[in-house]
């Protein structure tokens, strides 16, 4: 009896260390422990306990190459004072490697069980939450998925969202969306509606998205819904947050990506990135250069300037960090970002004509320029996390439009927005541990921009009314969950804002000028922003959650014609109800859905005035209804099928008197004044993605989608109440490779078809509804990437 036992422990062992020593591909990039674990248990097969929540948000380096699990957690945690230790022929445990003296102070921390693996964190929520307690729709992608297929900025992440949309005037001048909380088409004074951040730092205030190209990014997280009191003004609708890749302290190693394309109807393309990560001091400074070009090739032609391919697009940028350890868990991060976007023309089309042209008289185009220079102190501590970050933004963006009459002579019209930007933040949080966690700070935001317009011949332009915008933001915000029962979460949190608002009219005729001095005064605009959120888990791996939080935003000056005037705060308050299901293992089906409702009061919207041109004023009232769903099977390890929907039910049920006035004058225009903009309301995904090894030493990844966007309306009001939407995304791609070195062909709008994403050519001819602005035709590009 004894030597059979004896035989099957040798079979048991014999089987653990074949499995131990199988080579695998092995891709992760770096972040916090707890991230980077559950990226490498997917990519091995294998399970992955971390038996001691400190360790979840240590910071771990990327890891990249063919090797056996053992060798690969080894390196993994290199550094962290963990240890690993293999459990069964495709389980392990990471746990602290620390004295029996020092344990007795960990005996508190809760521990995974054995067979699963480490949780996925939700950093947004500045306190490391895990998923499973976060009450709230929260999605979370790898920056390796997003780069897959060169799909690069946001529309990468627009090709995986359902719930995230965006108006299509160009890179570096669109406006994001969430769920069914979208006000103007436009670049004016009113602030955004989703907050946009890089790491921590804030990147626009009351300025378009800077469409950042997302090079060697560690992972994007979205949150979805008002976000008011983590983030305060201008998250009506949530949040998106880039994660780069943080500067490795012991290796010198870089990575290339870079493509060639060909667009059907127009010219070819290219892009090149590259990263660059260099010690300085052994264990103890580094520094991380990222930089990237691209040229996106043209495919609008102009018949009546002979011009073709009109609409090309260059990109030109990077980021380099700068990381110092001064030890006991401190670091130093500083950093700075910086691109530009040349648009030499806009990409709109006119629908009476061929496919893909137009008719102008004057070159349109844009420019937009992005700089942030930042400063960040954290101590990630085993019980406290201490962080202290600041940033300064400078945004341009210069705007060019054809204004010129049906007949008569060549004008144009000129816009530019100029914002600078502080932001500065101090916080410390208790990530969640036995069931409770908390983060209390506070935050000075100082933003000013300058619109400018002016109108005329190319080379006679003269001065229009323009506005400046002064805003002085301070808050204090405060967040805490705990679990009064097994399985149930409470969380409760508040913020309360103080914002100082000045401005005055600039190029203002002189006969005016006195009138709008009562208007320009500064004022002062104080908010409360309450939160509660609740989840439970009713069954093994499925919760269910119930959430209400606000978000605001400030008011402003705006321009009507020659005049300046103000326009006043708005507010959403929604309440949510969903719940996320996730497997216990490498396969299975994960799922989350949700359904809320939203109430907007006071809402800051666009329309066009009588001369014509954007302007912004307070609309009314409205209520949102939004449901969302998404569903991941992973049937087998290597195949991953996924499906996700939203739908939107935005009203205006309460208009102001300007915007009743406005439709009067239109017949069987109350669906134009009713519905929300920009939204459609109805979105759907579905994609593939199919993993596999070829022969003994290539990898093979497949990974197709389709996204359809259903009918939405331009803007609000009758002139801006064009159709746009209702069409089919799709693309393909195929990498073949090592995780070194890799070649990939990819086809994106594989139908080739027109579609009409954003209904709007120039101002001066909304209304008209002859302007579409299509999909960029069938585009087939050949990628390469390596890593050293």
């Amino acid at each position: 009896m004894n030597a059979r036992w004896v035989l099957v422990a040798t079979a048991l062992a014999s089987a653990q260390a074949v499995q131990a020593r199988e080579i695998v591909a092995i891709d992760v990039p770096a972040g916090t422990m707890a991230q980077s674990v559950a990226t490498l248990a997917r990519q091995a097969n294998v399970s992955i306990a971390v038996a001691h929540a400190p360790l979840w948000n240590r910071r771990v380096h990327a890891l990249r190459g063919r090797m056996a699990i053992d060798r690969a957690l080894a390196r993994l945690i290199r550094g962290t004072g963990a240890a690993a230790t293999q459990v069964d022929a495709r389980s392990w445990r990471i746990a602290l490697a620390t004295p029996a003296k020092q344990r007795s102070n960990l005996a508190d921390a809760p521990s995974l069980p054995k067979s699963a693996t480490a949780p996925i964190i939700v950093t947004a929520s500045k306190r490391d939450t895990p998923l499973a307690n976060y009450g709230g729709i929260a999605t979370i992608i790898g920056g390796p998925d997003m780069a897959f297929g060169g799909l690069q900025g946001m529309d990468a992440l627009l090709a995986r969202l359902a719930t995230l949309s965006s108006t299509h005037l160009g890179s570096g001048r669109n406006k994001l969306f969430i769920r069914g909380i979208a006000d103007s088409s436009f670049t004016g004074p009113t602030q955004a509606t989703v907050g946009q951040y890089l790491d921590d730092l804030r990147l626009t205030y009351n300025a378009p998205d800077p469409d950042l190209r997302l090079y060697d990014i560690a992972s994007v997280e979205v949150l979805e819904g008002p976000q008011g009191t983590l983030y305060g003004a201008g998250s009506l609708g949530g949040i998106v947050r880039i994660m780069p890749n943080v500067p490795d302290l012991d290796r010198l190693k870089g990575a290339m990506a870079g493509g060639v394309s060909a667009t059907a109807h127009g010219d070819p393309g290219g892009d090149m990135g590259a990263m660059v990560n260099m010690p300085l001091v052994d264990g103890r400074m580094a520094i991380r250069v990222v930089g990237y070009g691209i040229s996106e090739g043209g495919y609008i032609d102009d018949i009546l300037r002979n011009r073709r391919d009109i609409n090309r697009n260059r990109i030109v940028g990077g980021r380099a960090t700068l990381r110092v350890d001064l030890g006991d868990d401190w670091n130093v991060d500083i950093g700075g970002v910086a691109q530009n976007n040349d648009g030499r023309d806009n990409q709109y089309a006119d629908r009476t004509l061929p496919p893909l042209t137009r008719a102008s008289r004057a070159d349109g185009g844009f420019d937009a320029d992005y700089r942030q220079g930042s400063l960040t102190v954290q101590k990630l501590g085993n019980d406290l996390h201490f962080q202290a970050s600041a940033a300064v933004v400078r945004q341009q963006i210069e705007e060019r439009y054809d204004a010129s009459p049906a007949e008569g002579t060549e004008r144009l019209f000129r816009q530019e927005n100029d914002t600078g930007l502080f932001v500065g933040e101090v916080r410390v949080a208790q990530p969640t541990r036995n069931g409770f966690g908390w983060v209390a700070g506070g935050s000075y935001v100082r933003n000013r921009t300058m619109l400018s317009r002016s109108l005329g011949a190319p080379d006679m332009l003269v001065p229009l009314t323009g506005v400046t915008n002064r805003v002085r933001e301070a808050t204090l915000y405060g967040e805490a969950s705990f679990s009064p029962l097994d399985g149930l979460t409470i969380t409760a949190g508040a913020r309360y804002s103080h914002a100082t608002l000045s401005g005055e009219g600039e190029d203002v005729p002189l006969a005016l000028a006195a009138a709008n001095r009562g208007i320009t005064a500064e004022r002062k605009e104080r908010e409360f922003l309450p939160s509660a959120s609740f989840s439970a888990m009713v069954l093994p791996r499925t919760m269910l959650f119930v959430r209400y939080q606000q978000g605001f935003r400030p008011g402003g000056l705006a321009i009507e014609g020659p005049f300046v005037r103000r326009f006043r705060n708005d507010r959403v308050s929604t309440l949510e109800t969903g719940l996320r299901h996730t497997p216990s293992g490498p396969t299975g089906i994960s799922l989350t859905a949700s359904i809320a409702h939203s109430r907007w009061t006071n809402i800051q919207a666009d329309f066009i005035d009588d001369a014509g041109l954007p302007s912004t004023e307070n609309i009314g009232d409205g209520r949102i209804w939004s449901a969302s769903g998404a569903m991941e099977w992973r049937p087998k390890p290597g195949l991953t099928l996924d499906m996700s929907f939203a739908f939107n039910d935005g009203r205006i049920v309460d208009p102001s008197a300007a915007l009743v006035r406005a439709a009067a004058a239109y017949t069987s225009a109350i669906d134009r004044v009713e519905r929300i903009p920009n939204v459609a309301r109805m979105t759907a995904r579905a994609g593939v993605d199919y993993q596999a090894k070829v022969g003994d030493d290539l990898d093979l990844r497949v990974n197709a989608w389709a996204r359809y966007v259903g009918k939405s309306r331009v803007g609000i009001g009758p002139v801006l109440g064009e159709v746009q939407g209702d069409y089919l995304d799709t693309a393909a791609n195929v990498r073949i490779g090592r995780p070194t070195i890799g070649v990939t062909i990819g086809i994106t709008n594989l139908a080739d078809s027109i579609g009409n994403r954003f209904a709007l050519g120039t101002p001066f001819a909304a209304g008209q509804g002859n302007y579409i602005t299509p999909m960029r035709p069938r585009t087939i590009r050949l990628g390469l990437d390596a890593t050293f």
